[in-house]
Parts: C-alpha cells; structure tokens; sequence
C-alpha cells in the first residue's frame, strides 16, 4: 500500500517537511560514497532553511507541554495502562528540556563554521562545488568515508532535540487515528468532518497495483479525494471508476 499524508494546516506541513528531510538525512548518513554525503549535507542545509523559521521551535514546545497536559488528564483512568503513560509522558519531558535547553535558532552553530557555509553558498549554484569552485570541499569528499561520516553526524548533533521531539509529536498524532475502508464512487469521494472536532492530519492508503493517485483536499468541514490516472504521458487525468482505499483521520 502506498501512503499518502494531507497535514490541514501550516504546522503540520513544517512537521512533515522536516521529518521527510530527517529521514533522507539519516538514509545519507548509512551511505559510503561521497556522492552520499555530499547529498547528505545538501539535505542539511535544507534542515537549516526550515528550522530557521522564529516561531518553530515555540510551536513545538506549546505541542509537546499540550501533549503532555492531556495525558495527565488520563490519569486513573481504568482503561489506560498507568506504566505505558508514565513512560511516555516522560519521553515528552525529555523532549521538552532537551529542545528548550538549546539557545538562539537550531543550527545556529552551523552559520558560524565558515567552511560550510562557503559550501552552502555554492550549492545553490547549478554545478557550482566543482573541484576549481571549492577545492576544500573537492578534498574533503575524498577523506575515508567514516572522517566524513563523522563530520556529517557533529554537525547534524545540533538538530537533534528537535528531531527527536518532532518525531514523538508525529507519532503520537498518528496514533490519534483509526483507520477506515472507504470507496470512491466515480472517481470522487467525500466527507464531512464532525462539528467540534479539529483534525490536524490525514492519511491515505491505496493499493499501487491500481495505478492511481489521490489529489487530497480538505478544511475544516469536510475533506475531499479524488482519484486520478497517469496517461502515457505521464499527465494525470480524472478517472470514474470505482475504488477503494484506507482513510485515517487524525486529530
């Protein structure tokens, strides 16, 4: 099945724009050529761009301490496991002082290293960390992969309080949903959200053997899918067929 996510708001699209680069950066990282790493630390400096935002890490913060808040209120609740709530409540304040504990912007520490920041000036140029734009670079991509490797993951240690509070974030939002089989009919399908309720996140699962593509759209009224279908060329185009897909709602 292949997923696909809908955030419904500006946060959620910064939570999932960072996870995507976190993942990718991590997937570098296990790599051994120097292509690898040099895409690695490409996926770096988008880090840099998106965490650069004032309002993310206050954003998080608020996340994780409302997060937090509505577990306690769980408590002595005979349905829920007391161990499993302490263990992750406190997986929340660790998150919690480790992200707020860092000063200034994540990643700051990167914009005072010169040399990265010369590359980074130069990647934004179509071919531009040739051997005779940056030679430092053109031989640090010849050092052993475990030298560069260790370069990559101390200048990544920085954004780790944020990964690893957004990943929790994530998680637990994930796990607010419950799965539902749905279909389309002639291509389209429709349904209005309950009043009351604000969802953050949907998901989608639907089955690659039929070759279609769910183009999501949704508010806080009503979420909308629609099925389309790749032609010879690549374009999508609106199919009316039925189908059937998974749609979790997560709130």
């Amino acid at each position: 099945m292949i997923l696909y996510e809908y955030p419904f708001n500006e946060r959620q699209r910064t939570y999932l724009r960072l996870e995507q680069l976190f993942r990718r950066l991590s997937e570098l990282l296990e790599g051994e050529s120097a292509l690898d790493h040099h895409f690695a630390l490409t996926t770096l400096f988008e880090l840099l761009d998106v965490a650069a935002r004032a309002d993310l890490k206050a954003d998080i913060l608020k996340d994780l301490e409302r997060q937090k808040n509505l577990l306690d209120s769980y408590r002595g609740n005979p349905s829920i496991a007391e161990e499993m709530l302490d263990h992750i409540i406190a997986q929340l304040d660790t998150a919690f002082t480790a992200l707020n504990a860092q000063t200034g912007k994540t990643g700051q520490s990167l914009t005072e290293n010169d040399w990265l920041m010369a590359v980074r000036s130069r990647m934004g140029i179509p071919g531009g960390t040739c051997g005779f734009d940056l030679p430092a670079y053109h031989t640090w991509k010849h050092l052993p992969c475990e030298r560069r490797r260790d370069d990559l993951q101390r200048w990544s240690a920085c954004f780790q309080p944020l990964s690893n509070a957004l990943l929790l974030l994530l998680g637990l939002l994930r796990d607010t949903g419950v799965p539902q089989k749905v279909a389309a009919s002639k291509g389209h399908f429709q349904q209005y959200l309950p009043a009351g309720r604000s969802f953050q996140l949907l998901r989608l699962r639907i089955d690659p053997e039929l070759n279609l593509v769910p183009e999501i759209s949704g508010n806080r009224l009503m979420v909308s899918v629609r099925l389309m279908r790749p032609d010879e060329a690549g374009k999508l185009q609106p199919t009316h067929e039925e189908a059937a897909f998974e749609l979790t709602l997560c709130a």
